[in-house]
């Protein structure tokens, strides 16, 4: 490994500081750099990788849960509910099988309430997880092409210096 392309080489040149007192994801971001490598896979496929069938599950039925078709259809499902147990069974002579005030009803959308809140919330904790590693991958991307930056500036001065572009001490291009 050259000395430009050593981690601790770049760490001192690039940030002003030891390799040992970076923070361990900006030393990932320095031996990605010094490497020549690309940052890994994205946020969302990192998340996939190592979803589980109860993960996918859970974010499924949040996006179904979470949805005006769910709730439009929950609305014409309670209505038919409270109309069929009210007028229409009455009308053929039968009697409602859950009539007002629709106890049977409540205890059917309390049990609704009190599984598809807990699956919800495993929902968003994993959509907070894959933020988190989002904002991981962003931030790395983000170190890493200002060092880039850096570092081509660097490189260009170098060279301009070489081929005599910059100005020397005496003010004058070429001088110095």
């Amino acid at each position: 490994m050259t000395r430009e392309n050593d981690p601790h080489h770049l760490a001192q040149e690039l940030l002003g500081r030891d390799f040992d007192d970076l923070d361990p994801e900006e030393q990932r971001v320095l031996k990605r750099v010094a490497a020549g490598t690309f940052t890994g896979r994205d946020a969302d496929e990192l998340a996939q990788a190592h979803a589980t069938a109860g993960d996918r599950l859970a974010d499924h039925v949040a996006a179904i849960g979470g949805s005006w078709a769910f709730i439009i259809g929950f609305m014409v499902v309670l209505l038919l509910w409270m109309l069929l147990n009210s007028h229409v069974l009455e009308a053929f002579g039968f009697p409602p099988f859950d009539g007002y005030p629709y106890i049977f009803l409540n205890l059917i959308l309390s049990m609704l309430a009190a599984i598809q809140a807990p699956v919800i919330m495993m929902s968003q904790n994993r959509q907070a997880a894959k933020d988190r590693i989002a904002a991981r991958h962003d931030y790395e991307v983000n170190l890493r092409t200002q060092l880039e930056i850096i570092r081509l500036s660097r490189k260009l001065d170098r060279m301009a210096k070489k081929m005599g572009h910059i100005e020397g001490e005496g003010g004058q291009p070429g001088k110095g």
